[in-house]
């Protein structure tokens, strides 16, 4: 079911933004934006915390909200950037229900770190748009703001899974983790939070520091792995030939896990491809050395994909088989998926038809 969302207001900043500022750096700024010093404080509380928006003293540009989707209670929905394309560029970010401890219903927000991805990877559809930009700080947490202040639903967990690779765009996506995190702003707790990568190494090594910092140890690391073996990643992943199997997990043994913490590996299950007994057995012995969950997650077919989703026999098959080799491991429900709104089924149609895959343009 479609619906046209009501306008919001949210981020394409030519300035300092609220949406891009922690409130200590909103403070420092209040001076600039036209604020009383001593008022400062109070306003950046009430915006996040209440959605109040008057005033005008935050340099913002427009960014409607486009088109909502609902699937159940999974909701999907957009955030367009400027005006006057053709095609518009738009955020997608997808609000997912869970159940917590006791029975609790929670939301997970889906966020998206950049418009399309430059990572390839031949099972998702947003890869097929190549990489259209890297978002702002400021235009990463405005997808919470909506989520919370437009459609009005609490969130819970935030997780960096929606559109792009966030170790590709890690500088921004570590100043947006710090607004969400403020105590006087969203106030997710850091261990609300997972940061998903294809493997970019670098990234890894960066985001370890700040989780070596104060308040941010309990940030989660998710790795998209996806094949037991270089030949199979190298055709699913083109980053493997640059950062094999044997270098990522070299870095991931070097990632700093505190107290009961413990790395998440996805693995997409793809029939034909990725998903037998033997496989799945190398696979366990590659975790191995690894402290880590393994999410199985059941392939979501991209539009005009060569594969179709995985039969729950062969699902069942690959689960059990892990959990007798030892690996804690959990299937990921799917929801969304006839909405595209399921993990790997982001991207908007109407670009990747004006663009070769992989292509990268301007921001």
């Amino acid at each position: 079911m479609s619906s046209k969302a009501p306008e919001s207001t949210c981020p394409e900043s030519r300035g300092p933004s609220i949406l891009g500022l922690t409130s200590e750096a909103f403070v420092n700024h209040s001076t600039d934006l036209g604020i009383p010093t001593i008022d400062s404080l109070a306003a950046y509380r009430a915006f996040y915390r209440e959605g109040r928006r008057e005033g005008g003293w935050f340099a913002l540009e427009d960014m409607p909200m486009g088109t909502r989707e609902v699937e159940g209670e999974t909701i999907k929905f957009t955030l367009r950037l400027g005006a006057g394309r053709e095609v518009p560029h738009e955020t997608e970010s997808v609000m997912i229900p869970m159940q917590g401890r006791g029975g609790r219903r929670t939301r997970t927000l889906c966020v998206s770190s950049q418009i399309g991805c430059a990572m390839g990877c031949d099972f998702c559809e947003t890869a097929q748009m190549g990489l259209i930009r890297n978002l702002s700080a400021a235009q990463i947490v405005a997808q919470w703001f909506a989520a919370r202040h437009v459609v009005g639903e609490e969130i819970n967990n935030i997780v960096f899974m929606g559109m792009g690779e966030p170790m590709d765009n890690i500088e921004e996506v570590i100043a947006a983790i710090r607004v969400l995190t403020d105590h006087n702003g969203p106030s997710i707790p850091s261990s609300k939070i997972t940061i998903s990568t294809v493997g970019r190494i670098d990234g890894i090594r960066r985001l370890s520091e700040l989780v070596a910092e104060d308040g941010f140890h309990r940030l989660n690391l998710a790795v998209s792995v996806n094949a037991p073996d270089d030949e199979v990643r190298n055709e699913l992943m083109p980053i493997n030939r640059a950062m094999n199997l044997e270098a990522l997990q070299d870095a991931l043994l070097e990632f700093p896990l505190r107290g009961g913490s413990a790395l998440l590996i996805e693995y997409v299950l793809i029939p034909g491809v990725n998903d037998s007994l033997d496989q799945c057995d190398r696979l366990c012995r590659w975790l191995e050395p690894l402290r880590c969950s393994l999410n199985v997650i059941p392939y979501n077919p991209r539009r005009e994909s060569p594969w179709s989703a995985p039969t729950e026999t062969s699902v069942d098959a690959f689960v059990g088989r892990a959990t007798a080799n030892g690996q804690f491991t959990k299937r990921r429900g799917t929801k969304g998926r006839d909405v595209m709104a399921a993990c790997g089924q982001l991207g908007n149609p109407e670009i990747r038809r004006q663009r070769r895959p992989g292509r990268k343009t301007a921001s």
